[in-house]
């Protein structure tokens, strides 16, 4: 039910609407729970603009995630969190060891798209 006019919207985009909005409230639930965002207190609009550009870019990369493995982001962060890849100097060289992959891990990183051309 709406109070916006057929001249306005048609039925078919009042529904889309409703739909853009669920999702837009879906993500932002998802920002409080899975990538646990806390309300932080800014005191210039500099500081302001660059929080929710960070929040609305670790979004982005959430719902591409999801849509590229098919898994909740929750599942993605459980399973690439514990990953770490370290460096270490032996006598004056450097070494990278690298994180040891689970199946699992493999598989999420075998879903998404490579880089192209660069």
């Amino acid at each position: 039910m709406t109070n916006t006019s057929m001249k306005v919207l048609t039925g078919a985009e009042v529904v889309a609407a409703y739909h853009s909005l669920f999702e837009v409230e879906a993500s932002f639930r998802m920002a409080k729970s899975d990538l646990r965002a806390r309300p932080i207190f800014h005191h210039t609009r500099d500081a302001i603009e660059a929080h929710l550009t960070i929040v609305f870019c670790a979004l982005a990369v959430a719902r591409h995630l999801q849509m590229a493995t098919g898994l909740s982001l929750r599942r993605i962060i459980k399973t690439l969190q514990p990953l770490r890849e370290g460096l270490v100097e032996i006598n004056g060289t450097l070494a990278t060891i690298p994180a040891a992959l689970t199946p699992e891990a493999k598989e999420i990183l075998r879903s998404l798209p490579e880089k192209s051309g660069h």
